[in-house]
């Protein structure tokens, strides 16, 4: 889990939740994790007794200032008569990672107090051929490996360093050699390499001490030394508030008023929006989600971009006002769409096609097949179609027709099963299990009507009656074929065997939300009422929705049907809203959002599921999807909610 991220769209940090930074991410958000997911410390020496701060005799409280991506942190050290306040942040336009430190000391006598920082730098992702050492004209402790440099640096300036091996023949690192309260490491150090620099401060008797700890980021040793000169000069406190400002009036710019909301909601609505922001590569790619710890059960990560997260979180942005932002999506998308008009299942954040386990061969019948989940080539239309409705950026819109929107809505329109009149199989949307899905087909209708209407734009008549009839009779064949009268609600899908014979699947799915809300069927409608009556009942988890019946995706307790999924939930307060008819309607959706800012942690993170039992988030944390769709859910309400006033 990682409590507190902080980033810029190049330099990503995450803290865990005892306050070590874990994950060092340079120079795309979410690749190149320059740690590999081990822990950096931070320890501090009082009176001949050291302690790092990770350690159980310390209280921890980490939050963020408020509308900012400053963290503000107070540790306490009751033995030690210690308070330690930190605020940490990543500069917005620079890569820099800059902590602000304050030392307040509760005994009635002066004290000296030594602070630690210590680095387990990984470059590239390993720990061979890193090189540590003090480099006397930046007087400071530089990490570096070919076309990476960390630069860290302190104010006032650290009084000793040392550099050592780690992890190497029973070598455990500088970590150790801090523990005495003093540093005698070596000026340099190559291969398995850390470092760790001290700060010696002198504290009146309940009086306080200010410091300040950087690392600059560059590709070249000159870009980190000119971004420490650029701190020093403009000096580590004014750097701060400057950030600080900056975010807060990036996450107030667009000046929407969100009265009558809660305040708690409206509090999360705009952390969420921030914590996005940290999800967002500067060249486009929205990540899904920065959790190294998914590694350690998974071997890999979330730190991909799905077209369909994607899609799903660009919307929100686009709802929120933050059109600069999904542009950079879309572009992305132009870039790496398929020359056969579709996207694959995830993409690393510099466009490189990234790990997958669609197979492209049917080793049952002996024939290729497309790997792919059609909802990510499908949504991608409908979101850059409710982008252009909104913001009317008719020369994006352009750019984007032949690139991304004739490609992909000729593949829908022709990747038809031939009896069905279905979309053909492929993955579903939770990527395990292939064939014919209700959220898919509800996708490649809304992606095809969005390629009608940008047809219709720019005059081409008969792409606009094509896209049109064949989203119409996917729609007519799904009420034909998915919907089951006897149920009074729809399949989640025509299950694809081996051979591709198709069995209907009737596991209550709550992807199935996406009947109404991509437009695909009114939310009035008896077969979408039907189908979500049976979502609000079966799926039903202390207060939240699990993903389907019997999910057993990292399930806790048999005693539920799945752990309950904040996008699930909030899907469900989507449909108390679309189907609103007076303002006492709207009074469930409202319990959701107050439901989920009760469950998210101090510092406004949401994870991707809830323990039923505890109420803790269960796999990564955060996840970008949860965060976007409470920005979503909250303007859908928001906007309802004037409605009725």
């Amino acid at each position: 889990m990682r409590d507190i991220p902080i980033g810029n769209g190049s330099l990503l940090i995450n803290f865990d939740d005892a306050f070590n930074i874990r994950d060092i991410y340079f120079p795309h958000v979410g690749q190149e994790n320059q740690t590999d997911g081990h822990p950096s410390r931070f320890g501090i020496w009082v009176d001949g007794a050291f302690s790092w701060l990770s350690s159980e005799e310390w209280t921890r409280d980490l939050r963020y200032q408020h509308e900012t991506l400053v963290t503000h942190v107070r540790l306490v050290n009751a033995s030690l008569g210690i308070e330690i306040v930190c605020n940490d942040t990543v500069a917005s336009h620079q890569n820099i990672f800059l902590r602000k430190i304050t030392i307040i000391n509760k005994q009635p006598e002066d004290r000296e107090i030594r602070l630690f920082f210590h680095h387990d730098l990984r470059i590239y992702g390993s720990k061979v051929g890193d090189t540590a050492y003090y480099d006397p004209e930046t007087r400071s402790v530089i990490h570096y490996k070919k076309h990476r440099y960390f630069l860290i640096n302190t104010q006032p300036h650290f009084a000793e360093f040392a550099t050592g091996r780690k992890d190497f023949n029973g070598q455990e690192g500088t970590w150790r050699d801090a523990e005495d309260g003093r540093l005698s490491g070596s000026v340099v150090t190559e291969g398995s390499a850390d470092s760790t620099v001290s700060v010696h401060l002198s504290v009146d008797a309940d009086g306080e001490a200010e410091a300040f700890y950087w690392i600059a980021a560059g590709t070249c040793y000159q870009d980190a030394a000119s971004l420490n000169e650029y701190v020093l000069k403009r000096q580590p406190a004014e750097f701060m508030n400057y950030t600080a400002n900056y975010w807060r009036a990036w996450v107030n710019k667009n000046d929407r008023p969100l009265e009558p909301l809660p305040q708690q909601i409206i509090d999360l609505y705009k952390r969420s929006l921030l914590l996005v922001h940290t999800h967002i590569d500067n060249g486009g790619a929205i990540l899904a989600g920065n959790d190294w710890d998914v590694t350690l059960r998974a071997t890999d990560h979330y730190s991909y971009l799905w077209t369909r997260d994607g899609a799903f979180i660009a919307h929100a942005l686009d709802k929120a006002g933050f059109s600069h932002l999904t542009r950079k999506f879309f572009d992305f998308c132009s870039r790496v769409i398929h020359p056969n008009g579709y996207f694959l299942q995830k993409y690393n954040p510099d466009g490189t096609v990234a790990s997958g386990w669609h197979p492209a061969w049917n080793r049952d019948a002996g024939q290729p097949l497309v790997p792919i989940q059609e909802d990510e080539t499908a949504l991608v239309l409908w979101a850059l179609w409710e982008h252009y409705d909104q913001h009317r950026d008719i020369e994006f819109a352009n750019r984007m027709y032949e690139k991304v929107t004739v490609p992909s809505a000729e593949f829908m329109a022709d990747f038809i099963h031939p009896e069905l009149g279905l979309p053909k199989p492929s993955w579903n949307l939770w990527e395990d299990r292939r064939g014919i899905h209700t959220f898919t087909c509800a996708s490649v209708v809304a992606g095809l009507n969005a390629a009608a209407k940008f047809a219709e734009l720019f005059a081409q008549k008969e792409r606009t009656e094509k896209y049109s009839a064949a989203a119409d009779s996917i729609r007519n064949a799904m009420a034909k074929h998915l919907y089951s009268p006897e149920l009074g609600r729809f399949y989640r899908s025509l299950q694809a065997n081996g051979d591709d014979q198709l069995t209907p699947d009737a596991t209550v799915d709550a992807s199935c939300f996406a009947l109404f809300y991509l437009g695909c069927f009114a939310p009035d409608d008896q077969m979408v009422q039907g189908t979500m009556s049976a979502i609000e009942t079966k799926l039903a988890v202390n207060g939240g929705v699990a993903r389907f019946e019997n999910d057993g995706y990292m399930r806790v307790t048999d005693k539920v049907t799945g752990n309950a999924w904040f996008i699930c939930t909030l899907w469900l307060a989507e449909y108390y809203i679309a189907s609103a008819k007076s303002l006492g309607d709207l009074e469930k959706a409202e319990r959701i959002l107050l439901w989920i800012t009760d469950l998210a942690l101090p510092s406004g993170v949401l994870g991707e599921q809830i323990d039923p039992v505890t109420g803790a988030p269960v796999s990564l944390s955060p996840l970008a999807w949860s965060h976007s769709t409470f920005v979503a859910t909250t303007l859908s309400y928001l906007n309802k909610l004037r409605e009725f006033s």
